[in-house]
């Protein structure tokens, strides 16, 4: 994998070993799905846009890592969506949540996704209205995934506490095979990533280093 852009740092990230043990003593292995079929995996990458790159140095250490799962993806015949957040005005729900200018900054956060994440032709790029790019209405990307046949996502990018976690517990609830990225996801603390990753790895889907889902890929 590429060296990790200047001026960004990785999670220090962790499953407990009570988790681990958990799920070994129920299925008799750490993880639920110890195989990938590329054609029919999605790698999803969760509002990468340039607000949170530039502002956040944890969005910017898991560029090389995005990328990397990317041409791992494409190279094994898998899908790659790169999913961004809708503009608009704010609702009122939000600015009575938020106050105005916080609403309104957040209601502002649309754009393509940052350019040194390469997006490539043939790439899906949606937009989402709501935290998670599974729920019901607010994203066109599970309909196009139904159409390509797809039954697993590779869940990445940021926030890990708010948009990505949404986004995992809404595909799992729509019966999807779910792997979330431990070290290509982003969040303001360790603690609040950490947070995210006992939460997926415990109720909705496997936890892996981008490591090992390049090898499940290459398997694949």
């Amino acid at each position: 994998m590429s060296a990790v852009p200047q001026d960004s740092v990785l999670h220090d990230w962790r499953i407990e070993p009570r988790e681990y043990a958990r799920h070994e003593s129920r299925r008799g292995r750490r993880f639920a799905y110890p195989t990938l079929t590329p054609a029919s995996t999605a790698l999803v990458v969760v509002d990468m846009v340039p607000f949170f790159v530039e502002q956040n140095p944890y969005c910017r250490g898991i560029v090389p890592n995005i990328r990397a799962l990317a041409s791992g993806m494409r190279s094994a015949g898998g899908v790659v969506a790169w999913v961004r957040p809708s503009s608009g005005p704010p609702t009122p729900a939000a600015v009575e949540f938020y106050g105005h200018e916080v609403a309104t900054m957040y209601a502002g956060f649309g754009g393509d996704p940052a350019p040194e994440l390469g997006v490539r032709d043939g790439d899906l790029v949606v937009e989402k209205s709501a935290a998670s790019a599974f729920f019901p209405g607010r994203c066109d990307l599970p309909d196009l995934l139904v159409e390509r046949a797809v039954d697993t996502v590779v869940v990445t990018g940021t926030v890990t506490n708010v948009c990505v976690e949404s986004t995992a517990r809404d595909a799992s609830t729509l019966g999807y095979r779910v792997v979330l990225v431990a070290d290509a996801c982003a969040a303001p603390s360790d603690e609040a990533h950490n947070a995210t990753l006992h939460t997926v790895y415990r109720s909705f889907g496997d936890v892996r280093p981008t490591a090992g889902v390049l090898e499940l890929l290459a398997a694949g």
